[in-house]
């Protein structure tokens, strides 16, 4: 496998880690909190709606209670007041049903029996009076525990209906007062209840018999189809569900009631009951899916950043090692000039010294000899002063050399520009005369410009920065003598102002952004480190001062160094 090959498993082992564990660590902390809170909303829902329910009914069985418990108490206040032989007279019973229907218009008739059954008065729509009930379940139940609330049945009248009667004791002997509930005011009690769409409230005997109508269906003294299942409920509110037939659920809360001899049930669709809970339900489930896919699709953007941004430093990092790697070669090659230039000035020396004995011994020769001066004499002696001239040069170079190689802790001193700048721009006059470029100083008016500076620093600074114009307006106009690079020296506000311009090729503005960045260049491989600039901005700003840059493609490149003028 090669080396690209393994750094490629490399990364998408990386990928594959990273992706798992953007995925998991929120993803697991996500769901369990989705599902806890999930089902603890449910639990507490079907908890209030239990106990809603449980309350509903409960209070409504207090309710039908009430009711039931007022018709008993109205008879027994009639029997109170009046005797069995007042009751028995037509009119007086008549005021006592007006009375009582005034009250509640429950009541359909009112009756009076005597101690053998035998009906001897009654004020209602029906023939009743004369006919004898002894052998009637409601009229045995009365005289042996006194009082009586019936279920419905058909009696003489063949039409469903339920009676509440009394008994009263009078000179030994019992007789009854009973009154005939309508059926329809009684269901319109139990019915009062509401609940949403499908609920509703209805009573079935111990035989499973309605003695209310149902809304959904269901006539009085039918056998409820759920019979069996409802009867089967413990004292108190009992809650549970019922499919039936069709498939629909019903959510059931039962009470008994009436002496546990009617069982109140309140029913309503399970879909309705938990019709809130069900869309509570539904929009977490919908948040749980999108914050899910809002997760994965996080988890892949960012999976992807991060290893993009990885291989982009490990790029970086190669290159880094690659400059490194030139830095050290610069370094060994600063040392090496070093050492030429020590090399070089002795041999400098010596051919300086030897001209000049050679101008010594020219001179003697022709005063011993008598020698006039000739053509020949003076071509010797220009020759010797070009051999001066040249060697001077050539030490001028070396010391520059020098200088810029030598290593030392900085030394700021004052320092002029306006005089220092020329100096520096020796060092690179006869480079830009050979590339056809040129090359030239602006120093304002106002000066001197001092500033306090390390000058080999300066020095180094203002060389690259020149460097960098010559390269720019070769790259631009080759060798065509177009090619132009001005420093210039003036006064910005309380600093002195040092500009290197050039119309070379400038720079675009996505890489002006990064142009003060160690390591990054536009020179191409082996052309450029990379770390001219970025150590000169560190430079500026050791000196305290500032590094700016203008440019635009094609036109040409200015940059400004700014440094504070040196206090006199």
């Amino acid at each position: 496998m090669s080396t690209r090959e393994k750094k490629e498993e490399r990364y998408r082992s990386m990928r594959m880690k990273i992706l798992a564990s953007m995925l998991l660590v929120p993803l697991i902390p996500f769901a369990l909190a989705a599902i806890v809170g999930f089902t603890f909303s449910s639990m507490y829902v079907e908890n209030t709606t239990r106990l809603r329910f449980e309350r509903i009914v409960t209070d409504h069985a207090r309710f039908i209670e009430g009711f039931l418990s007022d018709r008993r108490a109205d008879l027994t206040f009639v029997a109170n007041l009046y005797d069995f032989s007042g009751l028995s007279k037509p009119e007086t019973l008549g005021r006592v049903f007006t009375f009582l229907q005034e009250k509640s218009n429950a009541y359909m008739d009112l009756g009076v029996f005597d101690s053998s059954g035998l009906h001897v008065a009654y004020h209602g729509p029906y023939q009743l009076a004369g006919k004898n009930y002894r052998d009637a379940q409601w009229f045995r139940e009365v005289m042996q525990k006194g009082y009586y609330i019936s279920d419905i049945f058909m009696g003489f009248r063949n039409v469903p209906h339920f009676v509440v009667a009394i008994s009263k004791s009078e000179m030994g002997k019992l007789w009854v007062l009973r009154a005939t509930i309508d059926t329809q005011a009684f269901t319109d009690v139990v019915e009062s209840i509401r609940i949403g769409r499908t609920g509703e409230a209805y009573i079935i005997n111990e035989e499973g018999m309605f003695q209310t109508r149902r809304r959904s269906g269901g006539a009085l003294m039918e056998l409820d189809p759920d019979a069996k299942k409802l009867l089967a409920a413990p004292s108190g509110p009992h809650v549970f569900i019922i499919r039936e037939a069709s498939g629909e659920k019903y959510y059931y809360v039962t009470t008994w009631i009436k002496d546990h001899q009617w069982l109140l049930v309140v029913r309503q669709s399970v879909a309705e009951v938990f019709q809130t809970v069900n869309q509570a339900r539904n929009l977490i489930a919908i948040i749980a899916i999108l914050g899910g896919i809002l997760i994965v699709f996080f988890a892949f953007y960012l999976t992807n950043r991060i290893v993009a941004r990885i291989r982009a430093m490990d790029h970086e990092v190669g290159r880094l090692d690659q400059q490194l790697v030139m830095a050290g070669r610069l370094a060994e090659i600063g040392e090496m000039s070093s050492g030429f230039a020590h090399e070089i000035n002795n041999p400098l020396q010596i051919i300086r010294a030897e001209t000049g004995l050679m101008e010594m011994l020219l001179a003697e020769v022709a005063e011993k000899y008598g020698i006039k001066e000739c053509q020949e004499f003076t071509d010797t002696r220009d020759s010797l002063k070009q051999v001066q001239i040249q060697v001077d040069r050539c030490g001028e170079i070396t010391s520059a050399i020098l200088k810029f190689a030598r290593k030392k802790d900085a030394a700021p001193k004052p320092v002029d520009v306006g005089e220092f700048i020329p100096e520096v721009i020796r060092m690179v006059a006869k480079k830009a005369e050979v590339e056809g470029i040129a090359l030239s100083i602006e120093t304002a008016s106002g000066g001197p410009f001092k500033v306090e500076v390390d000058p080999s620093q300066l020095q180094q600074v203002l060389l690259n920065l020149v460097n960098n114009a010559l390269y720019a307006v070769k790259k631009e106009h080759g060798n065509e003598g177009t090619g132009k690079v001005t420093i210039s020296v003036g006064r910005e506000e309380a600093a002195v102002a040092i500009s290197v311009a050039d119309n070379g090729c400038g720079i675009s503005p996505e890489n002006l952004e990064k142009i003060f960045t160690p390591f990054f260049t536009t020179k191409p491989v082996g052309q450029g480190t990379g770390l001219g600039l970025s150590i000169c901005y560190g430079i500026v700003d050791k000196m305290g001062g500032v590094m700016k840059v203008q440019s635009e493609v094609g036109r040409g490149s200015v940059f400004t160094i700014l440094l504070p003028v040196a206090i006199s």
